[in-house]
């Protein structure tokens, strides 16, 4: 059998970005429903746990969205429970992405103890101008603030996420960019182009970017710069320092399994009685999602809907 992997959704986020084409959804509450969401997430993965076939977890990726919105102590609601299930590698990755605009010196020290082991901060970018065409609630101050606190609880694997082709950006400004991420000394860097997606801001109103053969120039120059400075490229936008990879990357690109749970969560896992490879995908809405979460444990039944009431195509 495959390595198994998890990944857990977590779809708010301050405030939706023009280049995000993922599930997040702006948190227009102020508050969020972390101990039912919590609750969510247990009662779907008991959905899933036949999929399991007895194997170890080998990572989980808490993705967003924001996921560090949520507390520490929400984290540690969450592990205490996903173990009563499932059997951790001894050595198991646990990533949280996280924004530095969320980054908190207690916050980032209490994730670690509750059994987070590594951080993707994402950055993006260091300029002032860029970061306000992205719409990030960050800026370069908060990134580095984040990136010290991140060092401070204890986080001795540490991504950063850096993009590239920006709005009218030119070739050395992009190296900047990536100059000053390296200089933090993170195990990872994640260093990726900026991409026009469907339904996103940019795709309706798309924004003056840099010519193809200028992106050539900033993609051959950044890769030399990584190369330099001791990162491999193990994947298209992925460099680690020697034996830093991302297990949980690793596991996608060599087509492992995953377990999906969380608003809009996708998993991929492996039946060999059965010759197939299933796929499942969660429902997206986070109102739906903790709806269905309610439902399921108000009461059983015997219909598909009942018995799989977070898979999308169940509603």
């Amino acid at each position: 059998m495959p390595p198994l992997s998890l990944y857990i959704h977590v779809p708010w986020c301050v405030r939706k970005c023009p280049y995000c084409d993922f599930n997040s959804h702006e948190n227009e509450s102020g508050e969020l429903p972390e101990d039912d969401y919590i609750t969510a997430l247990l009662d779907d993965l008991k959905h899933d746990l036949k999929y399991v076939q007895r194997r170890e977890i080998q990572s989980i990726f808490i993705g967003g969205g924001t996921p560090s919105l949520l507390s520490a102590k929400a984290y540690a609601r969450l592990f205490e429970g996903l173990q009563q299930h499932l059997t951790f590698a001894s050595d198991i990755e646990i990533t949280l992405e996280a924004n530095p605009g969320t980054a908190e010196r207690e916050k980032f020290a209490d994730y670690f103890l509750a059994g987070i082991n590594r951080l993707s901060l994402g950055v993006q970018s260091f300029s002032p101008e860029q970061l306000k065409n992205l719409g990030r609630i960050h800026d370069s101050q908060d990134a580095e603030r984040a990136i010290e606190y991140a060092r401070n609880a204890g986080f001795k694997r540490l991504n950063i996420d850096i993009m590239y082709g920006l709005q009218q950006q030119a070739p050395e400004q992009a190296l900047a960019d990536l100059e000053r991420a390296i200089g933090f000394d993170p195990e990872h860097i994640s260093w990726y182009q900026l991409t026009i997606e469907p339904n996103t801001a940019f795709y309706k109103q798309p924004p003056p970017l840099p010519a193809e053969d200028t992106l050539i120039d900033m993609q051959d120059a950044g890769l030399a710069l990584l190369e330099g400075a001791g990162y491999q490229r193990y994947e298209i936008s992925a460099f680690a320092k020697q034996g830093e990879q991302a297990r949980h990357n690793i596991n996608y690109w060599q087509f492992g399994d995953y377990l999906g749970i969380g608003a809009g969560a996708h998993a991929k896992l492996t039946q060999p009685h059965r010759q197939r490879v299933l796929r499942l995908r969660k429902r997206k809405q986070p109102g739906h999602y903790l709806a269905a979460a309610k439902h399921s444990l108000a009461q059983e039944s015997t219909n598909l809907a009942n018995r799989y009431p977070y898979l999308a195509d169940a509603s």
